[in-house]
Formats: C-alpha cells, sequence, structure tokens
C-alpha cells in the first residue's frame, strides 16, 4: 500500500507514522500538513492508494478535500482519523473507509487498515478477470462462504463467522482476527439457504445465533449483544424481538 497522512499536527502525523511503518505491506508512507499538500503529493504520486485524513484543517477541512476526491479521483481510499467524532455521518456519507478516533489504540488503528486492505483488493479485483467472479456466484451450501483473498478463493466455515455489517456497497464478514470484504448487499446474504443462522439484529448487521453469549437489555427497547470474541453489538428495537429478549 501507498499511503498519505493528511494531519496539521506534526506529533499525530509522527504517532500514525511510527506505526504504519511496522506494517509489512506499507511500501511507501508521505505525510501533507493540509489539503494543497495533500493534492500536491497525489500530483508527484498518482498511484498513492488511500488517504489517512484529519477533519479540522487549516483553510480546506479533510471532508472538503475527500468531496473533492470523490469526484476527481474515486479509485483513491479514505481512511478519517480524527479527535471530532460528529463528523463520522458526513464522513461515511463519502464511502470512508473508516472513521478512527483520536486518542485511538493500535488494536484499534489495526482494525481500520485490515478495512482499508479489504477496500483495496475489491478495487482491484476487476482487473484479475471474471473468473473470481464468477466463482463467488456459487456460493456452496454445505457450512461454508467463498471469500476472495489476493486474487485466489477459499472456502471459510460459517461458524467461523461471528457477524456481518454493511459497508457502503458491501460486506463485511467477521471471523475473528479475519475480516473479510465482499461486493453484495446484507439482504442477499441472509436470503441465502446456506445462512439460516444468522438472524439480523440492526440495520446495519447481522450475527451468528451461535456466536451470542450475552443478552442485555438497554433502555428504550433496545439491547446489547455480547458475542464470541467479546464483540458488543447494539440490537435495534425493531430486531429485538427476533432475539425474543
Amino acid at each position: 500500500m501507498k499511503l498519505l497522512i493528511v494531519d496539521d499536527e506534526a506529533p499525530a502525523r509522527a504517532k500514525l507514522s511510527r506505526l504504519l511503518r511496522d506494517e509489512a505491506d506499507v511500501k511507501w508512507l508521505g505525510e501533507a500538513s493540509d489539503a494543497d499538500e495533500a493534492l500536491l503529493a497525489l500530483q508527484a504520486q498518482p498511484d498513492i492508494d488511500a488517504l489517512i485524513l484529519d477533519i479540522q484543517m487549516p483553510g480546506r477541512t479533510g471532508l472538503d478535500l475527500a468531496m473533492q476526491l470523490l469526484q476527481e479521483r474515486p479509485e483513491l481510499a479514505c481512511l478519517f482519523c480524527t479527535a471530532y467524532d460528529e463528523h463520522a455521518l458526513q464522513a461515511f456519507d463519502l464511502h470512508a473507509v473508516d472513521y478512527l478516533l483520536k486518542p485511538f489504540t493500535p488494536e484499534r488503528l489495526s482494525t481500520a487498515l485490515q478495512r482499508l486492505r479489504g477496500r483495496l483488493q475489491q478495487r482491484a479485483a476487476p482487473a484479475k478477470g471474471g473468473l473470481v467472479s464468477a466463482l463467488q456466484q456459487l456460493q456452496p451450501a454445505a457450512g461454508h462462504w467463498l471469500v476472495e483473498r489476493r486474487g485466489a478463493l477459499r472456502k471459510l466455515a460459517l461458524a467461523d463467522i461471528e457477524w456481518v455489517a454493511t459497508a457502503d456497497n458491501y460486506i463485511e464478514l467477521h471471523a475473528p482476527p479475519e475480516t473479510y470484504l465482499e461486493r453484495r448487499t446484507l439482504a442477499d446474504f441472509l436470503a441465502h439457504p446456506a445462512t439460516a443462522g444468522f438472524v439480523r439484529v440492526h440495520r446495519g448487521h447481522a450475527v451468528n445465533a451461535s456466536h451470542i453469549k450475552q443478552i442485555a437489555a438497554l433502555p428504550h427497547g433496545e439491547a446489547q449483544l455480547t458475542l464470541s470474541s467479546g464483540q458488543e453489538l447494539r440490537v435495534s428495537r425493531s430486531y429485538r424481538d427476533q432475539l425474543r429478549c
């Protein structure tokens, strides 16, 4: 991956740079202190894969820059890294890979990078020809799901998938510690005969019922699930009846 960090605070850039340089698949890492410097860097390095963007910067914000790039360079992935949580919805409207809230842990950064890798793999998929795409339509119905990784298909046991989340036009298949990205809707996934053990508990995610370890009631008719890995997921009021809780 070729990544560009865009942040007006030098310590924040230094922290991210230090963590990212330990990633084996980061082959180039650049820095910019504002939107104008970022555009110059993109001209100098036109094959940059993704930007890690702060939001509040002098001049144009990271959201402004992402909006411009969405029009001019839609193939670029943007991962926001900011101290302000109120911009999250707008960021995802701009097809953000993730929204990393400062201060973050190395583990949270690792999750964001996994999502970024998945997005970049999907972006590269059309160049691999139609074989992978065609085979993905032939999902097995005997306890497995076909997932794509580095241009090859592998069989993933459905029992290993704890939950499935929507991500723009994709779904994320979470089989801790791995996450796989697939271009299909959550409704399509749940409609397949092989996924009968999954229950939709929110507009944005479904869970493998066999991995539910605890259900806790919350105010306003909602609930919270704890899964085998310790992951906690919200159950919205409109889907709570499906869990009979």
